[in-house]
């Protein structure tokens, strides 16, 4: 594709602060590749999901006002956190089946002087990478091929399902983040658990069942061979890293296995420095399996 991509920027929240590393890697690598991420300065919380149950006009109002935002700069969005790529895109798919709804909701709307059209599409850094900029365009820009690395990919729930308002992966079948792995210059490892739950969100109601999958999941893709894992999601970082003492304690099991965040790993692939990515913020050094 000619020219320079360019996006409506949305990081999401935990990637600003709690994994600040994955926002600040991500604008890097990006500017590097020459793909332009524009903010969204009016831009609110999408709700997280906690919303949709609990008041879903609410829920509607708030996503459809950051479309309306991202649909003013004649842009798609770019999202980095999988949570927000799943609430965003089921609003979007939601307004976009009904249109009394999406009439409904552009009445609230213009209370704020906003509208939304429904033409909007909302896409994570991943898709953007194998989609949009294309895997043969990403590979011209690896300049320090991963070839000794074996790499576990994590997809996490929110980056495959609802499958129909996501629609970029098949949520049994995934190919995405292996691809970009394989042009990267390192080996994806295959393990059933890649497209499954890391536990997130049963953290807060079953902590040891969450930390038992969490373990179960970074054991398996250990057994069959990674030297770590990547993930495009922040919130399976968390689990995957800053938990994973609490899973080798939950699984008896000691574990050991670096986390990286999609754009660290592409990061390393076109020579930018550990330091600059930020991989001193992870709990579980990656330091044993950098060159």
């Amino acid at each position: 594709m000619a020219g320079e991509l360019r996006y409506a920027y949305y990081p999401g929240c935990v990637s600003q602060h709690m994994t600040r590393e994955t926002n600040d890697s991500t604008r890097l690598v990006a500017r590097k590749l020459g793909i332009g991420l524009y903010d969204m300065p009016r831009a609110n919380c999408c709700g997280a999901g906690l919303l949709t149950d609990y008041d879903y006009r609410l829920y509607l109002a708030l996503n459809a006002r950051i479309f309306a935002e991202a649909e003013a700069m004649e842009m798609d969005i770019m999202t980095i956190c999988s949570t927000c790529l799943m609430v965003m895109s089921t609003a979007n798919r939601d307004l976009r089946r009904d249109p009394r709804l999406l009439e409904e909701t552009n009445k609230v709307l213009a209370a704020a002087g906003l509208h939304y059209s429904g033409k909007v599409e909302v896409k994570q850094f991943l898709w953007v990478l194998a989609g949009d900029y294309g895997l043969e365009r990403l590979g011209e820009h690896v300049t320090r091929p991963l070839g000794w690395l074996k790499v576990a990919p994590f997809y996490g729930c929110h980056s495959l399902r609802p499958s129909d308002a996501l629609g970029f992966d098949d949520p049994e079948k995934p190919w995405s983040l292996e691809a970009t792995i394989r042009a990267l210059g390192a080996e994806p490892v295959e393990y059933r658990g890649k497209s499954k739950c890391c536990g997130f969100q049963v953290d807060l109601v079953a902590e040891r069942t969450a930390t038992r999958m969490t373990g179960v999941r970074l054991l398996e893709g250990k057994r069959n061979g990674a030297d770590c894992f990547v993930t495009p999601c922040p919130f399976c970082h968390i689990n995957l890293d800053n938990y994973q003492g609490l899973a080798e304690k939950a699984v008896d099991e000691r574990i050991g296995m670096p986390v990286f965040h999609l754009s660290q790993l592409v990061g390393l692939a076109m020579g930018l420095s550990p330091r600059d990515l930020g991989l001193s913020r992870h709990l579980v050094s990656p330091e044993k399996v950098l060159k």
